[in-house]
């Protein structure tokens, strides 16, 4: 009988950020900890927690003696080595251990935020163009201003401050060298799109929904970049805190909630997305959906983009997490089923990302 739940996550153990001041996102994970525990004892299972640390060879050895039915994934991959966010579903995936949340491959590729960029392009999904500079290379620079500057392979909003837009090469060079020596060797320069923001959640295995859409709205004095920092996320005293607010469902007309839930859908399918993933927009000037981020397993902290966008779909949080355990638990498509969200003669992620206009939104 399927009783019992490991809950695995990584201890918070705050490394590289203590130079960049930004621990409080690393010990953000309790929050989602605390809230899935309770979730999970209502629910009726047993809960087991397994907090991971590094060497990186203990912790896999933890996770191949696991007894268990299966384990709830909150893993975020250990502090200052965001790639180690694959360790448990690839090491999971061995064992036949059913886990929640997306497998190990789609979380490595969304950890290369410009190689997401590459399967982007190649479906005509609009991306802002970038560029991956370094220090040593940022003379190559060719896009044009504005641009931002990022982590090649965070989340969370690392490596985000309002100097992070940049308008001239003296500020580009500083904000690379910046994020380079802060996050691992190079930075991720794109092209930077000032329209409105949105994200949504994607849930599914063999059949997908898209939860309500959310609008990141900005307040912003004219001389802060409207971009979601981290400060945004984590600092109460921040006027980027203050001035950021997240509106879901997002007050948009429903030919626009069609284009936007049928772009996260279309990328969730192009990357081999399974469980729930988010996909973060921008509207440019000419009226074109951009995605902008990839977001695998995002956090599902009560109060957080996929929580508040499950409770805006009419669900309580632990119906959340018991869903995020019913597609754990779901077989996979065969390849013959048709999803039901696809339109009539379309199977999988080969149909075509125009062939998407009308995807059901919750």
């Amino acid at each position: 009988m399927f009783s019992r739940v490991t809950l695995v996550y990584n201890a918070p153990e705050p490394s590289r950020y203590d130079t960049t001041g930004e621990v409080k996102a690393v010990l953000g994970v309790l929050d989602a900890v605390q809230a899935v525990e309770q979730s999970l004892l209502e629910l009726g299972y047993s809960v087991t927690l397994l907090p991971l640390s590094l060497p990186l060879e203990e912790a896999r050895e933890k996770l191949k003696a696991l007894d268990t039915d299966l384990v709830f994934n909150l893993f975020e991959g250990f502090c200052g080595f965001p790639e180690t966010e694959a360790l448990v579903p690839e090491t999971l995936s061995e064992l036949g251990i059913p886990f929640t949340g997306c497998q190990g491959g789609m979380i490595r590729l969304s950890l290369n935020k410009a190689g997401v960029k590459v399967f982007l392009k190649a479906a005509d999904i609009p991306s802002p163009d970038a560029q991956v500079l370094t220090p040593q290379t940022v003379d190559a620079f060719q896009l044009d201003y504005p641009c931002i500057v990022k982590p090649c392979g965070e989340d969370a909003s690392h490596g985000l401050t309002g100097e992070s837009v940049v308008n001239d090469f003296v500020s580009l060079e500083r904000q690379v060298r910046v994020v380079s020596e802060s996050y691992g060797g190079s930075a991720l320069v794109e092209k930077f799109i000032d329209g409105r923001e949105f994200n949504a959640t994607v849930m599914g295995k063999s059949g997908y929904s898209v939860l309500p859409i959310s609008e990141i709205v900005y307040s912003l004095p004219p001389e802060m970049p409207r971009i979601l920092t981290f400060a945004a996320k984590w600092e109460p005293d921040s006027p980027y805190f203050h001035a950021t607010k997240a509106v879901c469902p997002a007050k948009i007309k429903p030919a626009e909630k069609e284009r936007i839930a049928a772009t996260a859908l279309a990328v969730f399918r192009l990357l081999g997305c399974k469980s729930y993933a988010r996909v973060d927009m921008r509207v440019d000037r000419q009226g074109r959906i951009n995605v902008i981020e990839v977001n695998p397993n995002p956090d599902i902290s009560p109060g957080t983009g996929a929580a508040r966008q499950a409770a805006a779909a009419g669900m309580t949080y632990t119906e959340f997490v018991g869903k995020i355990i019913e597609i754990a638990l779901e077989k996979e498509s065969n390849g013959t089923e048709r999803p039901a969200d696809a339109k009539e003669g379309q199977t999988g992620p080969d149909a075509d990302f125009e062939d998407y206009p009308r995807v059901q939104a919750v």
